[in-house]
């Protein structure tokens, strides 16, 4: 079976950011953590350039793609640096390169500390490797039709859930 919307996909990958040298350093590597990515493919939970460049695997297909900064986490936008009080952030810890994960307009997003002056923070809302050219090197291990349940959840259930039916679920 292809890939193809609404089909479950299990693949290993390993993501590598590309130096303005041509060179590439790991970021990732589901391998070396021992753990594929499972996903519905077509709605919207990996990278689009990763997600057009899946269609048409098959299980054992080993290949390679480059993703521009549009096809990845997009450009870096300097009116994302920004000032903020420290209160925003309650009472956690801050110190340079603090990452944190908040809930902006379009979903999650990571806010990382850049500078702290006075009761003032400068973060960053860009995405970390925003303006990045991102190289991936996939195999496609697994590839099944999504169940209904997964389908309306928009992502894989769990192994032992996959044949609940949300329609059963009593709403309280």
């Amino acid at each position: 079976m292809s890939i193809a919307p609404h089909q479950v996909v299990c693949l290993h990958y390993a993501l590598s950011d590309v130096q303005q040298d041509g060179t590439q350093a790991l970021l990732d590597d589901s391998r070396a953590r021992q753990k594929p990515l499972e996903y519905l493919h077509g709605h919207d939970n990996i990278l689009p350039g990763l997600e057009r460049a899946l269609i048409g695997k098959v299980p054992g297909d080993v290949f390679s793609a480059t993703l521009a900064p549009s096809e990845a986490y997009g450009r870096r936008d300097e009116a994302l640096v920004q000032w903020l009080k420290r209160d925003a952030f309650g009472g956690a810890e801050l110190a340079p390169g603090s990452r944190f994960q908040t809930e902006g307009e379009a979903g999650p997003q990571i806010v990382t500390v850049l500078e702290l002056e006075g009761d003032r923070v400068r973060v960053d809302l860009n995405h970390p490797l925003a303006g990045h050219t991102l190289h991936y090197r996939v195999e496609v291990l697994e590839v099944r039709e999504a169940t209904r349940a997964e389908l309306a959840k928009g992502h894989p259930l769990p192994p032992g859930t996959e044949h609940a039916k949300i329609e059963d679920r009593k709403v309280l």
